[in-house]
């Protein structure tokens, strides 16, 4: 059965792997979810823990739940009452989820009874219906509709209030999730994953299973162990991070990149600016003066093949980028635009990340300023932003 089930979510165009799968099986079979009797399942826990194991990304979750409920029968997309209701179905279901109370209260009215009547009301009723005691609709006694109360209801929309209903029928009206959402720490890791190169340094750690075999062979079949160094993210990373000023509007998920970046890259490098780069950066916001790093000097200390990554609003007066002195710090001799250009010539492999909203970006003179430097290499703080700036990093 879930062989069909594998191919079902492969036809609906979710990107369910082999070796999801057989997570799958292995959660299964080790009892992550089991009967809740002798003989019977629940669906609701497989649900979960199948999306859970073959779903690794929030955006498929919608097109989960449809090549779920089409394949289960279920969960119907769409409370279309011109197809007979799964009257069997639903009392099977119903017989392990309802209370004793519950089921004496459906008796009094009867299964089909119940289900004919609701067929009859969609089909005489024309419009939407608040309170009352016959019609679908909300706030009353009738046993169709939601937020009223009847023991022996079928809740149609809206959100449970008494949790009296017998089923939930309700039309699908989901939207897509929205990929320009900010993001938590766990999904930002998720997005630089997409830049990696994997190399094997250190200590040998692990177990090189093809050289074993072939060295046990040679030697007669006597078993000769080879190691090998783990792998790890041999990418470089050189983040130059904007602070103060209008950045203090985006702490929160500057601070969850910043933790996310260091969390899953070995070779990292940081340094911060205000505004817009000049002649120096620092590492120590309470050093900043005391303590500073020579841009040239961060120039000529890391190889090209670091990625470079700017993360910053872009939100200044023009001046602090295009002229000398502009700086509202001090007095710069050289304009950014200058650093700006030495940086990305030094370093080929660029990108600039800006938390402000996308929408703004037409609206300010400064980011637009930033993106011709750039050569238009901006994206946002957000999933679709990420990913986007892995992949142009990874070419």
């Amino acid at each position: 059965m879930l062989i069909d089930f594998f191919y079902t979510l492969r036809a609906a165009k979710l990107p369910v792997s082999v070796k999801e799968y057989l997570t799958l099986l292995e959660a299964l079979q080790a009892g992550v979810v089991g009967p809740k009797s002798d003989d019977a399942w629940s669906l609701d826990d497989f649900y979960n823990l199948s999306r859970l194991t073959l779903v690794k990304d929030e955006k498929h979750y919608d097109k989960f739940d449809r090549a779920f409920g089409a394949y289960f029968k279920g969960v119907e997309m769409v409370a279309d009452f011109t197809k007979e209701i799964p009257a069997d179905w639903l009392r099977k279901i119903l017989e392990n989820e309802l209370t004793p109370e519950q089921k004496a209260a459906i008796e009094k009215m009867g299964w089909d009874e119940l289900m004919e009547t609701l067929k009859k009301r969609l089909e005489e009723q024309k419009e939407r219906h608040e309170g009352g005691s016959k019609w679908i609709g909300t706030g009353g006694t009738s046993p169709f509709g939601h937020g009223g109360y009847n023991p022996q209801g079928i809740r149609i929309g809206g959100a449970g209030k008494n949790k009296s209903a017998v089923k939930v029928w309700e039309q699908r009206a989901y939207k897509d999730y929205d990929d320009q959402q900010e993001l938590g720490t766990r999904n930002i890791k998720v997005a630089l994953r997409r830049l990696r190169k994997f190399a094997r340094e250190g200590h040998e750690l692990e177990l090189d299973l093809p050289d074993t075999i072939r060295s046990t062979a040679a030697n007669a079949g006597y078993l000769d162990i080879k190691m090998v160094p783990e792998r790890h993210n041999n990418v470089k990373v050189l983040l130059l991070m904007d602070v103060g000023g209008t950045m203090d509007e985006h702490i929160q998920r500057v601070e969850e990149l910043f933790s996310a970046v260091k969390t899953e890259f070995k070779h990292l490098e940081f340094y911060y600016f205000h505004n817009c780069v000049y002649d120096f950066m620092w590492k120590n916001n309470r050093r900043r003066f005391a303590e500073k790093f020579p841009t040239w000097d961060i120039i000529r200390k890391y190889n090209k093949d670091y990625k470079l990554i700017f993360v910053g609003d872009a939100t200044m007066s023009p001046y602090e980028i295009l002229q000398p002195g502009g700086s509202v710090e001090y007095n710069n001799e050289e304009a950014g635009a200058e650093w700006i250009q030495r940086l990305t010539h030094a370093f080929p492999k660029f990108a600039w990340i800006n938390p402000e909203p996308q929408g703004v970006w037409q609206y300010r003179q400064s980011i637009s300023i930033i993106q011709q430097l750039i050569g238009n290499r901006m994206y946002p703080l957000s999933l679709k932003g990420l990913e986007e700036t892995m992949r142009l990093l990874s070419k």
